[in-house]
């Protein structure tokens, strides 16, 4: 059945998706200086959302039958990765950890559209979807916020 196993494509794919958003959180509050603990707090939500999210794309992926992801998405046909674990943020700088998080929800979201855009995605996998994605831009937006707040000296 062709249809199940684009599905689990589409869920897999976006399951990857939110693994490299846990990474790339995970990532940012180590590389992040101390006193950026609201930083830190605010990606330690992000990350819980990210798992909550993978959870609910692993059942569906189980009801067809599939296998669920557990890698990030060094194969994942939609978008590139959330964030480029190579790359170096440069001296631990707030607004640099902030530009790469803001670059990783866009590829986050671009995954979501181009998952809504694929005919193979059953109909009643889009609330789930729009769900996700409506917290994934708010996500997006408070980064873009905070990356956008000028810098205070010290």
């Amino acid at each position: 059945m062709k249809t199940s196993k684009e599905a689990i494509e589409i869920l897999n794919d976006l399951i990857q998706i939110n693994n490299d958003r846990i990474k790339g959180y995970e990532r940012a509050i180590e590389e992040l200086k101390d006193d950026n603990d609201d930083l830190k707090t605010l990606f330690a939500v992000f990350i819980d959302q990210s798992r909550q999210n993978v959870m609910v794309l692993g059942k569906e992926v189980q009801g067809f039958g599939g296998e669920m992801a557990t890698g990030t998405t060094g194969g994942g046909k939609i978008y590139r990765a959330w964030m480029d674990v190579k790359a170096v943020f440069t001296g631990h700088d707030r607004h640099a950890v902030l530009e790469n998080c803001e670059f990783g929800e866009d590829n986050a979201l671009k995954a979501y559209h181009t998952a809504f855009k694929d005919d193979n995605l059953p109909e009643y996998l889009r609330p789930i979807l729009t769900e996700q994605h409506e917290m994934l831009l708010k996500s997006h937006n408070q980064v873009k916020a905070l990356r956008d707040q000028p810098v205070h000296q010290h």
